[in-house]
């Protein structure tokens, strides 16, 4: 075991410098003049900021971040809501017909969106939800709630039973315990969640790019993916918007990474 720990120490670290030289990279040059022909490895020696500014205006970056925050925000609580409330009977009664039911859910992890997305887009545009909030909404909730009732399944399954029996005693409805008694301690698993699928969600371009076509409706993705194509010989704006397209789901992940792992591995473990 001593022989192998030096190895994974050097594996550790060039698996961090895969992460970490990209964004290095992207950081130096969103704050580089477009006249600065120093190499891209060096720091510049001057704080430039108009790459920000001009990539927030040039790119429509402002309605990019309402229309993602809109579709994130309600996304995620959605998901959140619907795979408990699914997840606790899945987790407290093992009949064939709940068994059948996880398998099903968790069936569809293996299903890739972009292989049903024609048909897909056509049952979208019959209901009449091209360039609406409501479809791109529906849509990630689908798509986000197998890992999401995987993950509560398993950690619910952690939690003992004694705490329904002692509730129910107390008075307690099924559900009136499921908010006041088990919601509370899915914290670790729910703030998994909200990483999970609000990366995911707020990174989203198969969708974007398909069933949100009107310029006032474009995400972040689709907006910078846009902006590059058309300033692609001024890299200095386009990294500065790509830096803060990044931003919010960065500062999200640092103020929740200590729940992170210990909810993804609880939920990914059933007794």
């Amino acid at each position: 075991m001593r022989n192998k720990k030096p190895l994974i120490i050097i594996a550790s670290i060039i698996i961090s410098l895969f992460h970490i030289v990209p964004l290095y990279l992207l950081f130096n040059t969103s704050f580089k003049n477009e006249s600065d022909t120093s190499s891209k490895w060096l720091l510049p020696d001057y704080l430039y900021t108009d790459n920000f500014k001009n990539a927030w205006e040039f790119a429509n970056l402002g309605n990019a971040f309402f229309n993602n925050v809109v579709i994130t925000v309600i996304t995620v609580i959605l998901v959140i809501v619907i795979g408990a409330l699914a997840s606790y009977p899945l987790a407290r009664y093992q009949t064939k017909l709940n068994k059948i039911v996880y398998i099903v859910f968790i069936s569809a992890l293996i299903v890739p969106p972009l292989t049903i997305l024609v048909p897909l887009y056509q049952f979208i545009v019959d209901l009449g939800g091209l360039n609406s909030y409501w479809a791109m909404i529906v849509l990630n909730v689908t798509f986000n709630l197998p890992i999401t009732i995987f993950l509560y399944t398993g950690f619910i399954g952690t939690i003992p039973r004694e705490l329904d029996e002692a509730a129910m005693i107390d008075g307690a409805s099924r559900i009136g315990l499921f908010f006041k008694i088990i919601l509370p301690l899915l914290k670790p698993v729910t703030v998994t969640t909200i990483i999970l699928t609000g990366v995911a969600v707020w990174n989203d371009y198969q969708f974007s790019v398909f069933f949100l076509q009107d310029s006032d409706r474009l995400t972040i993705t689709v907006a910078l993916s846009q902006f590059f194509s058309q300033y692609n010989n001024n890299l200095g704006w386009v990294a500065a918007g790509s830096l803060l397209g990044m931003l919010p789901l960065t500062i999200l992940y640092l103020f929740l990474q200590r729940y992170f792992i210990k909810g993804l591995s609880a939920g990914a473990v059933k007794d």
